[in-house]
């Protein structure tokens, strides 16, 4: 470990994530703190955190943006890089983090996220480079209050570093078809709560230029059939989205 870097604290949210989350702890051993956030686990997994020599804090789920920012600020650390249980930094990232915090050129980071669908690692469409701002100093950066889709908000420059953040969720088919079904009702409630509206063109066309951008423009054809199917649920997040939009709409005027 550089002896001039900027101290850095890991932040993890987890539930049940004993399967996953020791590769993510070997992963950020060069880390001076590790922070895990347990919202009631009973598969061992605070257990096996502290084995790491993580310090563990439980918290009733708040959302992935309120939970995640919840460790961000329980962290020791003013540099904070935010993973998943899923999530490994590899060697290269490691060495891009570690350089970065000799002397920070500003005040957050981002860097590819590479992930594993049906056993391959996409490097094309929408699984790469699939752009992560995970690490950044808290006292110019948070976590949205978003229940889904949440980011990193900051008004600081982003910087750009090298080596991928791998994402191997290991999870069936149909568990990711659930998790989905889930994220796109969160989806389509915020945005309705912003004001935006369902139409037949946003649920006919949202899905058509999904598939054009992603499939042909950012090629995700040579990632093969994990590829083409990656990326047809991701087309078909987006009709259920806006169809769960209307579905509210309509229901709202119902009782108007």
């Amino acid at each position: 470990m550089p002896a001039t870097r900027q101290p850095l604290s890991v932040a993890i949210i987890t539930l049940n994530a004993a399967a996953q989350l020791e590769a993510c702890l070997q992963s950020v051993r060069f880390a001076d703190e590790i922070v895990v956030v347990d919202s009631g686990s009973t598969d061992g997994t605070p257990a096996l955190a502290e084995r790491f020599g993580a310090r563990v804090i439980q918290q009733d789920w708040l959302g992935f943006g309120p939970q995640k920012q919840f460790a961000v600020a329980a962290a020791g650390n003013d540099w904070v890089l935010c993973l998943d249980a899923d999530e490994r930094v590899t060697p290269e990232l490691q060495r891009s983090i570690e350089n970065a915090l000799q002397n920070p050129s500003t005040a957050a980071f981002r860097f590819p996220r590479c992930n594993r669908f049906l056993g391959r690692y996409l490097k094309h469409g929408e699984g790469y480079p699939d752009w992560s701002l995970r690490l950044f100093d808290r006292r110019q950066a948070h976590w949205s209050d978003d229940a889904v889709h949440e980011k990193v908000e900051t008004k600081s420059s982003v910087g750009e570093l090298t080596g991928d953040l791998l994402h191997d969720s290991a999870e069936s088919l149909a568990a990711y078809l659930t998790k989905q079904n889930r994220y796109t009702t969160l989806a389509a409630e915020m945005a309705l709560a912003a004001g935006k509206r369902a139409s037949l063109g946003r649920i006919a066309f949202s899905p058509l230029v999904r598939f054009i951008k992603f499939y042909f423009i950012r090629q995700g054809f040579r990632d093969g059939l994990p590829g083409l199917i990656h990326i047809a649920i991701g087309c078909f997040n987006s009709f259920m989205k806006y169809s769960k939009m209307l579905e509210r709409q309509n229901s709202d005027a119902a009782l108007r």
